[in-house]
């Protein structure tokens, strides 16, 4: 993933896929060289979900969910269950980071392979609470904005963690 918020063109999709890739690669950027231990560590005593790991894991599943399963009708592969409905977060724990990451680039590189083309006003197969069928223009400002707050907390953890900042 290349991080630049700089589209190669000026049309509005370019734009936005630009904007939602450059969110993507500063989830892969605010993890690098931390270790496998120190990603799985929840600092906050009252957020135990709230881990490096069980971030960017949850991203994955989130653009599985809301490209796949939301917007094309495809089936919820997801790992949560009405038992456990935050799995996403804690599924990943026993694995290295560098196969959360890898799970999270092969998820982005799948969705964007499954929505190229399409065009951006065309409605989701899933319907919001309301009953909406959402665009995909809506989908992918969805992502962008799941993805750039969860950003913020990898900012956070990133710094409790091992102290580093930046990015």
């Amino acid at each position: 993933m290349q991080r630049t918020d700089t589209p190669a063109s000026w049309d509005e999709r370019s734009t936005l896929i630009t904007f939602l890739d450059y969110a993507r690669a500063t989830v892969v950027a605010k993890c690098e060289g931390l270790s496998d231990e120190d990603a799985r560590r929840a600092p906050l005593a009252t957020s135990p979900l709230m881990t490096v790991s069980g971030l960017v894991n949850h991203l994955r599943w989130n653009e599985h969910y809301w490209f796949e399963v939301m917007f094309l009708g495809g089936e919820d592969r997801g790992p949560w269950t009405d038992e456990d409905p935050d799995a996403e977060f804690t599924a990943s724990l026993g694995l290295p980071l560098a196969q959360v990451l890898e799970d999270y680039r092969a998820q982005s590189r799948t969705v964007d392979a499954l929505i190229e083309g399409i065009d951006l006003d065309e409605r989701s197969q899933g319907t919001d609470s309301k009953g909406n069928h959402l665009t995909l223009r809506w989908v992918i400002g969805h992502m962008t904005e799941e993805t750039a707050r969860h950003n913020g907390h990898l900012d956070i953890l990133r710094e409790l963690v091992d102290g580093v900042t930046g990015f």
